[in-house]
């Protein structure tokens, strides 16, 4: 097991890259929104985001059930349910997708009363939803083939798929929005054509793994319900422990916006450092995921225990580093992001509850990479649930008089209460010899 840090770091530095190219997306889209003229523009673009976030993370099961679930099968090397796995969550992502685009309106509907924007923003949000929506299908593909490739230990192919979207879409977001003048519609427009272009590069990374390992293509049992609805079977907890985590998200939008825009800019600024810290962290929740997996598929109890304790390290390691550079440099990268002079004081006032919040988040992080690689989802969803109904909403409504701190407070209660959750479910399922039963057992 002496190796073992190196095969977490060969796991995890791909997706740190890959994953920090996300948030930087977001943080280009409030640089390029952010030095208009106007907030509503950026406001409109935080809101469409959140949106968008709610629909897609909630269907991230595509991603994290396939890898853990192909993970196992790459330990057992059980090649028909690696084929089998990929063309099912490939087949209910086309499906789910192009019943997302039908339900745009009253999706759209629903999230204008939730969010309840001003006017101006509402206006904005329209152009930007109605064309983003149509990249639904790809982006859940998407999903599905990169989720399939961490399961298979590829590691950089992943890489190389986020990095190509994500580059793509920030040339397309300065070049609408700076070179054509667009505003929100431009962003927007960026995003699908980047989706687009990276669902067909995933397709083509996917082929060349199923060449070098010599998988044959095997469509048996693909169409068999029992294995077809197995899939939903396996990460429906995914699912409600998605639509809990991102409530929290589009709740703190929410209450954001019905304190102003100003406040709902700067809000979407610092959210853009919390999905910095969020998709660093996940690197190593990515080995988690992969290298637990391969152990349960392997029956090595030996490699798992060294997986989550490696895994947890470096996740600690990585968190103290994120506290680091918010707290020395969070004001320089507020300054880069907008000139609008009140969204700076205001996004400035807030970013101390920032500077803590990895050392909070880090274990669940961490954990969930864990549970992934066990295929033990519903604790994911249970602990979730509990941190948001019984942390961040009663927190929140105590402290709502203090305003966007008694905001801030809240994700914070929450934040802590999820990571604690998970880390005590884990010990106490280990202690009683619950979690997985090995060879030696």
């Amino acid at each position: 097991m002496k190796y073992i840090h190196n095969d977490v770091w060969r796991f995890a530095w791909p997706m740190i890259i890959a994953n920090v190219t996300t948030p930087l997306l977001g943080l280009v889209d409030a640089a390029v929104l952010g030095h208009l003229p106007s907030p509503i523009y950026l406001g409109a673009v935080a809101i469409g985001a959140s949106i968008f976030s709610c629909i897609y993370w909630s269907m991230g099961f595509f991603r994290m059930g396939t890898t853990g679930l192909v993970a196992q099968a790459y330990g057992a090397r059980d090649s028909k349910s690696i084929i089998r796995i990929l063309f099912q969550s490939i087949i209910l992502a086309i499906v789910i997708g192009l019943v997302l685009i039908l339900c745009a309106k009253p999706v759209f509907l629903l999230s204008t009363t939730f969010f309840q924007p001003s006017s101006l923003v509402s206006a904005e949000l329209a152009n930007y939803y109605f064309i983003r929506i149509y990249s639904a299908p790809a982006v859940l593909i998407n999903f599905a083939l990169l989720g399939w490739l961490i399961g298979m230990h590829k590691t950089r192919a992943p890489l190389y798929l986020m990095l190509l979207a994500n580059s793509v879409n920030i040339v397309l977001d300065v070049f609408f929005v700076m070179g054509l003048g667009m505003t929100a519609t431009g962003v927007a427009l960026a995003t699908v054509c980047a989706d687009y272009l990276s669902m067909g590069f995933g397709l083509y990374l996917v082929t060349r793994v199923l060449r070098e390992q010599i998988i044959q293509l095997d469509f048996s049992g693909i169409y068999y319900k029992a294995r077809f609805f197995q899939l939903l079977s396996v990460n429906r907890h995914l699912f409600f422990r998605s639509l809990s985590l991102l409530f929290c998200f589009a709740f703190f939008t929410a209450q954001g916006s019905r304190l102003g825009d100003t406040t709902l800019a700067s809000n979407a600024i610092l959210i853009n450092f919390l999905l910095l810290i969020s998709n660093g962290l996940d690197g190593f929740a990515h080995a988690a995921e992969a290298l637990t997996g391969k152990a349960v598929g392997e029956k090595c109890k030996t490699l798992f225990k060294a997986t989550v304790r490696t895994t947890g390290l470096w996740s600690a390691i990585m968190a103290i580093f994120f506290l680091l550079v918010f707290y020395m440099g969070g004001e320089v990268i507020i300054a880069l992001l907008t000139d609008i002079e009140e969204i700076k004081q205001a996004a400035s006032h807030y970013l101390p509850w920032l500077i803590v919040l990895p050392l909070v988040a880090v274990w669940s992080y961490w954990m969930d990479g864990v549970f992934i690689g066990l295929a033990r989802t519903g604790v994911m969803q249970n602990t979730t649930i509990a941190a948001t109904l019984c942390f961040f909403l009663p927190i929140w409504y105590l402290a709502k008089p203090l305003g966007n701190h008694g905001l801030w407070l809240a994700f914070y209660a929450f934040s802590f209460a999820r990571s604690a959750l998970m880390c005590a479910s884990y010990y106490l399922l280990d202690k009683k010899q619950k979690l997985v039963v090995w060879k030696n057992e």
